[in-house]
């Protein structure tokens, strides 16, 4: 009988794939992963780990299965929490739940695991794996969930054909809904339990809170540019080459402060992210401001007025060498090679289509449509089909 470890979150989708595991015959075990001690600048009622760890020992009964608690709040603190203060202070958009896929679920938690003597490591992800047999090699395929709403996919375009040979997702083929059902049909504790929201296993943080425990508030200018400034008027130089060309259209738009008109002050410019509305208190404009980009060295916002101002929009973006990732390292690309896939920047959004890009140093990902709020941190992913073929950080 094949051993599957899987990862009680305390969550409803956790719940429902122990049990299905457990009905297709597998010995399961349930291990609750403590990330987090630090409850001061957790909105308390919305996650504390305690209640969750409850829920997922209460699930664990119910379906019969072993339960223990891992504490890998210490490995957590060292790979997410201390990379996040390192990336906004950078004035870099971190993306936590992707790192926590790659390096706590699929990395310490899986060594974990396997020191159990388990087969496979399970998780609540709406997904799918597949496999195949190309040029005598078993190649492993990361699917979309079915279930289009909560494809989480995304999330795990890190993972390496390693840990995908070794993962299970037995909800990716279930609606939302269906699982739902399963758990009230079981009269499981988690039947009812709302989604968790917030920062992978950490549930809400009040992210200025959170971020100010390490990085100081510092006073600083909000500054308008205005969505006709001459910023705006460069056109795309005739005669370029097509990595010129991409290069052109993935550089990002240089902002000065004379550029605009000072419209509000700020905390710390590091506290604020490409496409943030919330939290820049400036009133009397007809539109919404959104942030334009920031400046962490000289602690300035910048900030455009409308979802449409043109300073959010980029048709291109470049990913470095190093940060290039393969899910299907059989379909790495060589320089000067192009590949037509689906992509998207962030999680929930819908797939646009783009023109993959092979250079020397790195990737051009060219979308057909320009999109809104390109940043540098966050991961771009690029699917065929519904198979995500791989990923890279944005630079």
């Amino acid at each position: 009988m094949k051993r599957v470890i899987v990862g009680l979150s305390g969550g409803v989708d956790s719940s429902v794939a122990a049990y299905l595991l457990k009905e297709q015959g597998y010995e399961v075990i349930g291990l609750f992963m403590k990330n987090w001690h630090d409850d001061s600048v957790t909105i308390s009622k919305e996650c504390p780990w305690l209640e969750d760890s409850n829920d997922a020992m209460l699930v664990a009964e119910k379906l019969g299965i072993p339960f223990q608690v891992v504490d890998l709040s210490e490995q957590y603190k060292e790979r997410i929490v201390d990379y996040m203060f390192r990336e906004y202070e950078m004035g870099r958009t971190p993306n936590p739940d992707v790192l926590c896929n790659r390096e706590i679920k699929f990395d310490v938690f899986m060594d974990i695991a396997m020191g159990l003597n388990a087969d496979f490591v399970a998780t609540g992800h709406y997904c799918r794996k597949d496999e195949q047999d190309i040029d005598g090699k078993r190649i492993y395929s990361l699917l979309a969930g079915k279930d289009n709403n909560k494809d989480q996919s995304y999330f795990l375009c890190q993972l390496s054909q390693d840990q995908l040979a070794k993962a299970l997702f037995p909800i990716g083929e279930l609606n939302k809904s269906e699982v739902r059902e399963i758990a009230s049909k079981l009269d499981l504790v988690t039947a009812e339990k709302k989604d968790s929201q917030g920062l992978c296993f950490i549930g809400k943080v009040r992210l200025p809170e959170f971020l100010q425990q390490q990085l100081k508030p510092k006073e600083g200018d909000i500054i308008q540019i205005p969505n006709d400034s001459d910023i705006y008027n460069v056109h795309e130089p005739q005669g370029l080459g097509a990595e010129e060309v991409l290069k052109f259209r993935s550089t990002k738009y240089v902002y000065s402060r004379q550029d605009g008109k000072k419209v509000g002050g700020h905390q710390g410019a590091h506290y604020f992210t490409k496409g943030q509305r919330k939290g820049l208190a400036v009133g009397g404009t007809v539109e919404p401001l959104f942030v334009i980009d920031t400046d962490v060295e000289e602690n300035i916002i910048y900030t455009g007025e409308g979802k449409n101002h043109k300073g959010l929009y980029r048709s291109a973006l470049f990913v470095s060498e190093n940060e290039i990732h393969w899910i299907r390292k059989d379909l790495r690309m060589k320089a000067g090679e192009e590949m037509e896939v689906m992509a998207r920047i962030r999680y929930r959004q819908s797939l646009e289509q783009a023109t993959l890009f092979k250079a020397e140093d790195g990737m051009y990902v060219s979308f057909k449509n320009p999109q809104s709020a390109i940043s540098e941190g966050q991961f771009v992913a690029w699917y065929h089909d519904d198979e995500l073929l791989g990923s890279g950080v944005i630079s």
